[in-house]
């Protein structure tokens, strides 16, 4: 069903992607190969540069119906016509339908936003910073390596879901979910619900740890 929170409907090129989950504000590097997707990149580049990024659903055998749009910001041109390129997630989008299949996919998308939030979504964010901390604090203890976080975590609810949503791995399926959500609130508590299993369970491991090396 189509939210209130649609801005505009537009054609986009779509590059599906397994097991790779793109969310607003965040990089992602890409080396590009393919033969039908150099030829959208170079009609990409012509134009404004953005195209959308889905996740392929392997189980189903097709791409997400929502999905993120990437800007390219930079780009290195390699042998082959191949090409590096290095692109920053843009706005969310869901395809209502496929105008094309080839050479590459073209969908007609509408872009979707998070309804406004109803409360202070603040104590919750810093519930999910603090969770996140202790994730990391457990991590560099249990493997005795240096692990810190970086200084330009978001503060901003929003975008501090997007970056949780983002750094969390070999979950593609959960970071979809993440993904699709229209609702700040309900992506935090997600992501509060997934951070405290990991701490807890970094908790117990480190406890036995502790209690084999002191044996």
């Amino acid at each position: 069903m189509a939210s209130s929170s649609s801005i505009a409907v537009r054609e986009l090129p779509l590059f599906p992607l397994p097991e790779v989950v793109l969310f607003p504000g965040r990089p992602l590097p890409l080396h590009i190969f393919e033969f039908r997707y150099r030829i959208m990149m170079n009609t990409i580049l012509e134009t404004d540069r953005r195209f959308g990024v889905l996740m392929w659903d392997q189980a189903q055998g097709k791409p997400a119906t929502v999905g993120c749009c990437a800007e390219i910001v930079q780009f290195q041109r390699l042998p082959d016509d191949r090409m590096k390129i290095r692109t920053i997630g843009q706005q969310r989008f869901r395809v209502l339908e496929y105008v094309r299949e080839k050479p590459y996919r073209v969908g007609l998308v509408e872009w979707i936003e998070d309804a406004p939030p109803e409360q202070d979504l603040r104590p919750l964010a810093d519930s999910v910073a603090q969770l996140l901390r202790d994730v990391v604090r457990l991590s560099a203890k249990l493997t005795e390596q240096k692990i810190e976080l970086p200084d330009t975590i978001p503060d901003l609810p929003l975008e501090l879901s997007y970056w949780v949503a983002s750094n969390l791995y070999g979950v593609a399926e959960e970071q979809q979910l993440l993904l699709e959500m229209q609702n700040t609130a309900a992506r935090l508590e997600r992501e509060a619900e997934i951070l405290t299993s990991t701490r807890n369970h970094l908790a117990a491991r480190t406890v036995l740890k502790d209690t084999f090396e002191d044996a």
